[in-house]
């Protein structure tokens, strides 16, 4: 792998690994420690994803006209600063603004990171973004396991390890990142009309996929939040709960290499990776469903990572792919975005299906998503197909 890759991945693992200090444990300090609703966690969460949502978009845009470099810097400064007024101020109504900033910020920097990762490394595929993703979980297993110690001393160990952990990923960024070229700045600008008229199709291919990626973040997102605050009703301890992502993120780093080389060797295409991905999730959700031991969500997150392999390093590689020249941060914005959309509907679906029905209504509505995003997966391709008909017979295409 380039030198310029493995910088980003430093980064990226530094960069979650603060993350993952607080956001595993948000429901449990906003409705065990504040006081608050399940329905109001999901609130206050949301807000946090629709800033993020913003922030993705804003920064993949941002991405294709000053670069990489500034944008990760102007995310971070976002958030870095958010996460300094949270160290001194996290009581109730602060905690919900400077979420929601530290929301904003990280939507800026993370489709930057990933299209710049695809772009120094082209010729690697999905290589470079299993490498991200990779990075990503060995921060969600350090960040999640150091997070429970931490939090059953004090909850304002949290703030603070999370800020330490920014300042170190600022220093990164400002003297690893500056050298690297993506050649991506302003490229926009340059495009003719003929590419963008012709990256439509793309455009709404991603999209449909996209929609199906969306549902299957709204179920995952529910171990987060639902998942996390219901395990501390069956008298399953901070530590225990930060142990199974320590142990999500774990597998992912030993896993992945693995899966790779298996997915190489039987010549399995991003799609049917997908679809094999939420049928393992459909598994998890089962198992998690019906589980009321700590040995029950240990095995349905196993499986649950397993799934989350397949799909996760998929779509951002499918949306490089796709994205024509000069708009592969935009593409990316997109996929993180969706991401985030997820992430955002989830708690507060989630919350209001508990405090209203019941944590077994919760498990229907989400495997019934899960075979939506099956369908959606199926036909996000077929608007590509049906172009590639139209150009081998000479057709015009719109």
């Amino acid at each position: 792998m380039p030198r310029a890759l493995w910088l980003l991945i430093i980064g990226m693992a530094v960069n979650v690994t603060g993350n993952s200090f607080l956001w595993p444990l948000n429901t449990i300090y906003i409705h065990d420690h504040l006081g608050k609703s399940l329905s109001m966690a999901g609130v206050v969460l949301m807000l946090n994803s629709a800033a993020s949502v913003i922030g993705n978009l804003y920064g993949g845009s941002l991405f294709d006209k000053i670069g990489g470099y500034r944008s990760i810097l102007l995310g971070i400064c976002i958030s870095l600063s958010a996460l300094i007024g949270l160290t001194f101020w996290h009581g109730w109504p602060e905690y919900i603004i400077f979420l929601t900033i530290i929301g904003f910020g990280s939507g800026v920097t993370f489709p930057a990171m990933y299209a710049m990762a695809g772009m120094v490394w082209k010729e690697g595929g999905r290589k470079a973004f299993n490498a991200v993703y990779i990075a990503q979980n060995v921060g969600v297993a350090v960040g999640a396991a150091l997070g429970g110690i931490l939090a059953d001393y004090s909850f304002e160990l949290i703030f603070l390890a999370n800020t330490v952990m920014y300042i170190i990923f600022f220093l990164i960024a400002v003297f690893g990142y500056k050298g690297i070229s993506t050649g991506s700045a302003k490229q926009a600008n340059s495009l003719q009309d003929g590419a963008l008229v012709k990256g439509r199709k793309n455009l709404y291919a991603l999209l449909v996929l996209c929609s199906g990626y969306l549902l299957c973040w709204v179920g995952y997102v529910q171990w987060m939040t639902t998942i996390a605050s219901y395990t501390q009703e069956i008298n399953i301890s901070l530590s225990q709960y930060s142990l199974l992502w320590t142990i999500n993120g774990a597998l992912i780093v030993l896993g992945q290499p693995l899966l790779n080389g298996l997915l190489k060797r039987l010549a399995a295409t991003l799609k049917v990776q997908i679809l094999i991905g939420i049928a393992i999730f459909i598994v998890s959700f089962l198992i998690a469903g019906n589980a009321s031991a700590f040995s029950g969500f240990l095995v349905a997150i196993i499986i649950l990572t397993i799934g989350e392999m397949f799909i996760w390093p998929a779509v951002p590689t499918i949306a490089f792919d796709l994205a024509p020249k000069g708009r592969e941060g935009f593409y990316q914005g997109i996929v993180n975005s969706t991401a985030t959309g997820g992430r955002m509907i989830g708690p507060l679906l989630g919350g209001m299906l508990v405090d209203l029905y019941s944590m077994s209504a919760l498990f229907l509505v989400l495997i019934g998503l899960f075979f939506i995003a099956i369908v959606t997966t199926f036909l996000y391709d077929r608007i590509l197909k049906s172009r590639k008909k139209l150009l081998d017979k000479n057709l015009p295409v719109s």
